[in-house]
């Protein structure tokens, strides 16, 4: 049971193992982009690649009796997206493990990976529990330790190393736990840590932090929910119309050390003519970007047809 990349990549690995899955379920197909074009969860796109069944329930309780009349001895998860039922749960004869992106019990939860970076962490890692009907508190069956050798890492990079990670723990772990020659270990419930379903208002930035946190935002909120802020329409403003506002989406940035000497959210060119803004410490120096409605383009084209933004504040 999977559904975005972090799944697929452990599918993948699983299917080349001699633990390739009898079925995979996996969330409906969406529609994704501007076009909304209708397309298929990368899991489901890895199991068509190895001919593996797959159902796509739009609820989990509707496959249960499909699963008991299988008669699975064991069930994977590996970020579904949906809640396991008991009746679930119960069904295989060796229960269901979760393979999760973090050192639980630290960063429970559905966001591990972006709190891992939003929080500056050196090390993280993996994790493979039996599950409970409690989300991500069951005992720990196997758990791989990851230093984090590249202080900018950037989500998507986090993602796969830690899902190769996984994958590779998993199918040691998987014929040790048939053989019983694994013992669950219950979590450590004192050093407990919780992560949040974000939203696409987290994404919003505030100026009064620091560069480094902002940076930090930046490479844990991209693709999803994004890091940006609202920008006054220049060309509105010209025509003397009604002052309207535009999203500003910031895809790559890199802090600037300097003393304060703007205010916060205005943006400026520095003596190296690289588009900055003055954040609450420091200044953050924008790589790359997108305005509502267009493409992703870098700083220096950007500036060839909105050079007017210099001297805005960004709210």
């Amino acid at each position: 049971m999977g559904t975005p990349e972090f799944g697929a990549i452990i599918l993948e690995e699983l299917s080349k193992s001699d633990f390739k899955p009898i079925l995979v379920i996996t969330e409906l197909d969406k529609p994704v982009g501007r076009k909304q074009i209708l397309s298929s969860p990368p899991v489901k796109i890895v199991a068509e690649k190895y001919n593996i069944p797959i159902l796509q329930p739009e609820k989990l309780q509707v496959t249960s009796c499909e699963l008991q009349e299988l008669k699975p001895d064991l069930i994977i998860i590996a970020a579904y997206g949906q809640i396991l039922p008991k009746e679930i749960l119960d069904i295989p004869k060796q229960g269901c493990l979760n393979i999760h992106p973090s050192l639980l019990p630290k960063y429970r939860g559905p966001s591990p990976l972006q709190f891992t970076i939003l929080n500056g962490a050196k090390e993280t890692g993996v994790t493979i529990i039996k599950m409970d009907e409690k989300i991500d508190q069951g005992p720990i069956l196997a758990k791989r330790e990851l230093k984090i050798p590249n202080p900018k890492i950037s989500y998507e990079k986090l993602l796969k190393e830690l899902a190769e990670l996984g994958a590779n723990l998993l199918i040691e772990t998987i014929p040790k736990w048939l053989k019983g020659e694994i013992k669950a270990i219950p979590q450590d419930e004192s050093k407990a840590s919780y992560t949040k379903l974000l939203k696409k208002e987290d994404g919003k930035i505030d100026w009064t932090k620091s560069a480094e946190e902002i940076e930090r935002q930046v490479r844990a909120f991209n693709p999803w929910p994004g890091t940006f802020a609202k920008i006054q329409n220049a060309k509105s403003k010209m025509q003397n119309d009604n002052v309207k506002c535009k999203i500003l989406k910031i895809l790559k940035a890199e802090v600037l050390i300097t003393p304060k000497k703007r205010k916060i959210g205005e943006i400026f060119l520095t003596d190296d003519k690289k588009l900055a803004i003055q954040t609450g410490q420091n200044c953050l120096i924008i790589l790359k970007l997108q305005l509502e409605g267009k493409k992703q383009i870098d700083y220096n084209n950007f500036l060839l047809g909105h050079r007017e933004i210099i001297g805005s504040i960004l709210n």
